[in-house]
């Protein structure tokens, strides 16, 4: 319990170091950018809609509800869900609805992750089930901008997402003590950024944290590892570049 509490507050704060290096490194690209004519004024104010690509790395795991049955098992004592790392790669498109709203489109991104279930047995040995997935995701988003201050702005973004996952069949053919998950799942995502505005391309640095609606867990009563759990939701945080123009 211990090992496991240690090793998610040292991916939290693993995440928060890369969310201020990232903006101490974008800090003199905004500088730079400000300096002489400036790029938005000049071409991207005027541009109703533009295309890109996003990079990022993400951090996802489960939010556990356990089953009633666990109170009496007489093998596992408890579980926990471990956040593990991926990355994501993905189109942007975008659409501008007035001065301050877009409609963005990011399709398709292909997302990889790596998350564990690690289960407390009844004599304190510790089982870990480690899922590696490959989602191909579709967000959905409109985001808000603030009025630039010469080429630098910041903005919030929200939205929904459907991820189909890739690897959910042939983890079905797999051992059967191995947890299995649905295919599909359903989230809504939140998230704060800046742009950046330079002469061919618009830079946005980007926080976004996802959490699943849908109920993910493949019951199945047979399995141990499985009758444990009731309900399985989805969450992650993810850290992304957008180069957009």
């Amino acid at each position: 319990m211990q090992k496991a509490f240690i090793r998610n507050l040292f991916d939290l704060y693993r995440y928060k170091i890369i969310v201020v290096a990232l903006f101490i490194f974008s800090a003199p690209l905004v500088s730079s950018a400000q300096k002489g004519s400036f790029n938005y004024d000049n071409k991207f104010s005027k541009k109703t809609y533009y295309f890109g690509i996003t990079l990022g790395f993400n951090s996802s795991g489960y939010r556990v509800e356990k089953d009633l049955t666990l109170i009496n098992n007489d093998s596992i004592k408890t579980i926990n869900a471990l956040y593990g790392p991926g990355f994501n790669l993905g189109i942007v498109a975008n659409i501008k609805l007035g001065k301050h709203f877009d409609f963005r489109f990011l399709l398709p991104t292909l997302s990889f992750a790596d998350r564990k279930l690690q289960y407390v047995m009844t004599d304190n040995s510790i089982v870990e089930k480690r899922i590696e997935s490959v989602f191909l995701e579709f967000p959905i988003h409109f985001r808000y901008k603030s009025k630039p201050y010469k080429d630098f702005r910041i903005f919030v973004v929200g939205g929904i997402k459907y991820s189909l996952d890739l690897a959910s069949n042939s983890r079905s053919r797999k051992a059967e003590d191995l947890l299995k998950l649905k295919q599909s799942d359903l989230a809504v995502e939140l998230g704060v950024g800046f742009q950046v505005f330079f002469p061919y391309f618009i830079l946005s640095p980007e926080v976004k944290f996802s959490y699943g609606v849908l109920d993910i867990h493949s019951e199945d009563r047979n399995t141990t590892f499985s009758s444990s759990i009731d309900k399985l939701f989805s969450r992650g945080f993810a850290i992304s570049l957008h180069f957009e123009g």
